[in-house]
């Protein structure tokens, strides 16, 4: 991992790169945006770990062979097998505006202006999927063999 140039280059781990920050951080009724780029491999890239009540999920951006988008793990199912996978094509080179919402019932996240995930979270159970990406939490951005930047990292909290 380097910084260079306002933006943090994640070079591709073995398996797993990633910042993480490990100060207080709201558990809900926040939004964490970003941007991410893919600037080599073909798995997630900027992927996000963040607090969701007493837990932690993770937007997944390019994973399972680099086109699966979607939040690992609800109920049990990570991103490949929840309602929340979708199918995102990602350019090389090509910088990404992200944006994730969590609210107590909901969590939102965005690529650009479309909304990819709208999902209710109300009495359902939320976790990580198991193995490296738990080193991200509370709040991180990971690779997994793969090279990603990401730049303007912000949060800001919301109301209900």
């Amino acid at each position: 991992m380097s910084v260079a140039e306002g933006r943090i280059l994640l070079e591709a781990g073995a398996p797993l790169t990633g910042v993480t920050y490990t100060g207080t951080f709201p558990q809900t009724n926040y939004e964490v945006r970003y941007e991410a780029m893919r600037v080599s491999g073909g798995d997630f890239f900027a992927s996000l770990t963040f607090p969701v009540g007493a837990n932690f999920a993770t937007f997944v951006l390019g994973g399972w062979g680099g086109d699966i988008i979607g939040v690992s793990s609800i109920d049990g199912w990570n991103a490949s097998e929840n309602e929340t996978r979708n199918y995102f094509t990602f350019e090389d080179g090509k910088w990404y505006a992200i944006r994730v919402a969590v609210r107590p019932e909901r969590i939102e996240c965005w690529i650009g202006a479309e909304r990819v995930v709208n999902v209710g979270i109300g009495g359902r159970q939320i976790t990580m999927r198991p193995g490296d990406i738990e080193l991200s939490a509370p709040l991180g951005i990971a690779s997994y063999n793969t090279t990603g930047a990401v730049r303007r990292i912000e949060y800001r909290t919301v109301s209900r």
